[in-house]
């Protein structure tokens, strides 16, 4: 009786890993993740609330930006790891509310639900699409953590 209740469950739940491959919109995502080496990570048991840049994000930034970034693995994974935020955090937890969210980087996002959602400048285009092991949220421009050469335009 229980593994009749639980089959369909587990049928199409997918990690974030998974999710991120089947949508189609995230190759250049899933490609850093692997370079990154955090598949391992993303598939782990969480629950983890991932700021999802698509495609058109990464392809936003300056020309030659991802390619150096796959280069160089350590500030690769540190810029993942700041659209990472462990627990997992839907669009109506938020809807109404200001925060600064510590990220698995250990660098704070600004999140923004007063007027849709809105993590430091990037727009979430598709709040939470669920998976075994968290939430995903589309945005549409990739975070890039502060560094200390770049001053804060506010």
């Amino acid at each position: 009786m229980l593994t009749a209740l639980l089959a369909p469950t587990l049928a199409k739940a997918a990690d974030i890993v998974d999710t991120a491959v089947a949508a189609g919109s995230f190759n250049t995502l899933v490609a850093a993740v692997k370079a990154a080496g955090l598949v391992a990570t993303l598939k782990s048991k969480g629950p983890y609330t991932v700021f999802a840049p698509n495609d058109a994000a990464f392809a936003k930034l300056p020309p030659g930006t991802v390619e150096s970034l796959l280069k160089n693995k350590a500030k690769l994974a540190t810029i993942l790891k700041y659209h990472v935020v462990p627990g997992r955090v839907k669009a109506a937890d938020i809807a109404g509310k200001s925060l600064k969210v510590k990220t698995a980087a250990g660098l704070p996002v600004n999140v923004d639900g007063t007027m849709g959602v809105k993590v430091n400048n990037a727009n979430v285009i598709q709040p939470d699409i669920e998976a075994s092991n968290g939430v995903i949220h589309v945005i549409d421009t990739v975070l890039l953590p502060p560094t200390r050469a770049s001053k804060g335009h506010h």
